[in-house]
């Protein structure tokens, strides 16, 4: 099914709130995080910068449901479609990871912060 040999062990995947269709984040699969993901239907992923898998909401409690999984036509990229439950993806507090508009040369957040990083990563 999916090509985990043709990007060194890894696939793209990106979440999809289910209902609005606001792409929520872009993240990382390896073949064990892509095969929980699809036993237990929360999203899982392989954390580049920690080595390891990443249980979505493990620490802020901002699980994803998945409602559905589709694979792209090269089968090495997969789009989740979830519940995010908790109303952010994103570890910074926003809805999406992809807060931040490019407008004249410049990044300008745009929507409301959802919760403080500081007060829910407190490590």
């Amino acid at each position: 099914m999916l090509d985990f040999d043709k990007a060194g062990g890894l696939v793209s995947a990106i979440a999809q709130d289910a209902d609005s269709g606001v792409v929520l984040m872009i993240a990382w699969m390896n073949r064990e995080a892509f095969e929980e993901t699809v036993r237990t239907k929360r999203a899982v992923y392989f954390s580049r910068s920690r080595s390891k898998l990443w249980r979505k909401g493990e620490e802020s409690g901002n699980v994803q449901e998945v409602k559905e999984i589709f694979v792209d036509c090269d089968n090495d990229a997969v789009l989740l479609k979830v519940k995010q439950i908790g109303g952010a993806a994103c570890h910074e507090g926003y809805q999406s990871c992809f807060f931040r508009k490019l407008e004249d040369g410049n990044l300008t957040p745009v929507g409301e912060r959802v919760f403080d990083p500081k007060q829910v990563y407190k490590k």
